[in-house]
């Protein structure tokens, strides 16, 4: 099943402030980058309009990133042990998901899945294949952002398991275990059904949006 379709309101939103953002980037002077300002401004506002966060907030948020527009990438790590998926709970909404998170700038996507899953859970891994690369359209007040995600396959090498500051337990579960709440956007049904079709099929192509 495919992600559900963000609400138009939020397609506006971000297709505005992307648009003001490039646009910004490349002005040639004051005039045109007031122009657009104003777009991210008005980008703002209809997201405070349909939302429950704040305008200052916002314009903050759509403000601060620079040059050409992009998705931001969110990694996940899909690992097994006796046939059972490691999951997390996260400590801000209680719902659970599969370990990792945002990439930062300079950052190996395999290897920040690893990183994540080794801070968040205990465990050290090796990321082995991608299980899938999806659409990770988010719906606030969890992000604003359009994302991609990508879901890695990963070896269990070590460690123990081990809840940090983002997360409160750590545990794996079988197909028919997986807990009824989830984490936001973190992790969909349509990943963990992906990270099990794969586990039993290795050499299952990669599944994309």
């Amino acid at each position: 099943m495919a992600n559900m379709t963000p609400p138009r309101w939020l397609e506006w939103a971000r297709e505005i402030q992307a648009l003001a953002q490039s646009g910004h980037h490349y002005s040639e002077n004051d005039y045109q980058r007031e122009r657009f300002d104003r777009l991210t401004e008005i980008a703002a506002e209809i997201s405070g309009e349909y939302s429950k966060l704040e305008y200052p907030a916002l314009v903050g948020a759509f403000r601060a990133p620079i040059g050409y527009a992009t998705p931001r990438v969110d990694v996940r790590a899909a690992v097994f042990q006796n046939g059972k998926l490691l999951m997390v709970q996260e400590r801000m909404d209680y719902g659970w998901t599969l370990p990792g998170g945002w990439m930062d700038v300079g950052n190996v996507p395999s290897q920040a899945a690893e990183r994540e899953t080794l801070e968040e859970a205990g465990y050290i891994v090796k990321a082995r294949k991608i299980i899938g690369v999806y659409d990770g359209n988010r719906v606030p007040p969890l992000e604003l952002f359009h994302a991609i995600k990508l879901v890695y396959l990963c070896d269990l090498i070590g460690g123990e398991a081990r809840p940090s500051r983002e997360t409160s337990e750590v545990s794996f579960f079988g197909k028919d275990e997986i807990p009824t709440t989830l984490s936001g956007e973190r992790t969909k049904r349509r990943h963990i059904a992906d990270a099990f079709a794969t586990l039993t099929n290795p050499e299952a192509p990669t599944v994309f949006d």
